[in-house]
C-alpha cells in the first residue's frame, strides 16, 4: 500500500518553513499566515490539466513516474536510477535532462510551487537517513534552482524513512521507499495543503494524509 508524500507539515506558509521543522529553503522569513487559506480548486484543477501531459512528455522514455493526487501533480524518480552508487547525492547523468525539462517547464510560471521530498528506506541510523534523504533532496532541487525557478517558490526536506511507499522487509519494498519526490501544484494550494496539515486534525493524521491521496492515477 502506497503512503502519500505530504507529511505532517508544521509551516503555514511558503515563505515561513525554516527553523524547527527542518524545512529548507533560501529566502528570507515573511510573516506566518494566521488564517489557514483554503484551496481554490477550480483554479488549482485547471492547472493540473495544463501541466499533467506537458510534464508526462518531459518525462517520456525515463524511469520517472508521474501521478495525479488530489490537487497535485507528484514526479517519482527511484534513487536506483537516479543517484551514483558510489557517491549517494550524486545524481546520475542520465536524470538530468528529464529534471531540467520539469524545471523549464515550471520556472516561468509564477503560479506555480515546488515541494521536494526525499525518502530513505529504513535500513541504517535514523539521523543517517534523514540527513541522506536531505541531501538527495537538494542536489534535485539544485537542478530546479539553476534552471531559474524562484528560490521562494521551491521547498525542501529530506524525510529519512517516515513515509514509506511500501513494507522495509524485502530487497524490492525497501527499493521502493528510495525516492525522491517533486509534488507540483499552484503556489496558493500548496500553501493551504502546509497550513492543513498543521493545524489539530479530527482523524489520524496518517489517515487524513492517505485520503489526500484519493483517487492516485499512476503514469
Amino acid at each position: 500500500m502506497r503512503t502519500q508524500a505530504l507529511v505532517l507539515l508544521s509551516c503555514i506558509s511558503l515563505a515561513a518553513c525554516t527553523g524547527s521543522a527542518g524545512w529548507s529553503q533560501d529566502s528570507s522569513a515573511k510573516p506566518v499566515t494566521k488564517v489557514a487559506p483554503k484551496i481554490d480548486y477550480q483554479v488549482t484543477n485547471a492547472w493540473l490539466d495544463e501541466y499533467e501531459p506537458r510534464l508526462k512528455e518531459a518525462l517520456k522514455n525515463s524511469r520517472m513516474e508521474l501521478e495525479r493526487r488530489e490537487s497535485v501533480l507528484v514526479v517519482t524518480a527511484p534513487v536506483e536510477s537516479s543517484f551514483n552508487p558510489d557517491r549517494p547525492s550524486m545524481l546520475m547523468p542520465a536524470v538530468l535532462g528529464p529534471f531540467t525539462k520539469v524545471a523549464k517547464i515550471l520556472e516561468k510560471d509564477p503560479r506555480t510551487a515546488v515541494l521536494i521530498l526525499g525518502h530513505a528506506d529504513s535500513s541504517g541510523q535514523v539521523d543517517s537517513n534523514r540527513k541522506l534523504s536531505e541531501d538527495r533532496a537538494r542536489a534535485v532541487a539544485s537542478i530546479f534552482r539553476l534552471s531559474g525557478l524562484q528560490r521562494d517558490r521551491l521547498l525542501l526536506k529530506g524525510v529519512g524513512s517516515d513515509m514509506p511507499r511500501a513494507a522495509n522487509d524485502s530487497v524490492q519494498g525497501r527499493a521502493l521507499n528510495r525516492r525522491v519526490e517533486i509534488v507540483l501544484t499552484p503556489q496558493p494550494t500548496l500553501v493551504a495543503l502546509l497550513a492543513k496539515y498543521s493545524q489539530p486534525a479530527p482523524m489520524p493524521l496518517s489517515q487524513a494524509v492517505a485520503d489526500q491521496g484519493k483517487p492516485a492515477k499512476a503514469q
